[in-house]
């Protein structure tokens, strides 16, 4: 039985975290997608490696934009912490229209659990 969702954690202190995180979990949602094709997916990314997400980090970090995107566009969503952000000076201006700029990562994580959504941390290998 699968569970409600699944909720993938991302939070490093390496900037280009995402650009190994990504499409770690892409594979995955294709994984769970294939075998439960209704099951609830997000992602929050709450660490350094965030500010990849913003604007004016897109053509640094072309790749990490593309696969976010695909993810968004596959009713996956991407949230990024708005503390963090707000720690370096960034807001929600700051960010694509398709990331979603939550007032706290951790919380947005207890949010989805509270759902029933299962917590899986994203770490490198």
């Amino acid at each position: 039985t699968p569970p409600f969702g699944v909720v993938f954690e991302i939070a490093e202190r390496d900037e280009k975290a995402l650009r190994w995180a990504i499409p770690e979990v892409k594979g995955y949602v294709e994984k769970l997608r294939n075998r439960f094709p209704n099951i609830g997916l997000a992602v929050v990314t709450h660490g350094n490696e965030q500010f990849a997400l913003m604007d004016e980090q897109r053509a640094s970090n072309q790749a990490v934009h593309d696969g976010v995107a695909s993810l968004v566009d596959n009713d996956v969503p991407v949230h990024v912490c708005g503390t963090n952000a707000s720690w370096r000076g960034k807001g929600r201006e700051d960010f694509p229209n398709y990331v979603d700029v939550t007032p706290a990562g951790p919380t947005e994580i207890r949010n989805y659990q509270a759902m029933g959504y299962q917590l899986v941390r994203v770490r490198e290998k």
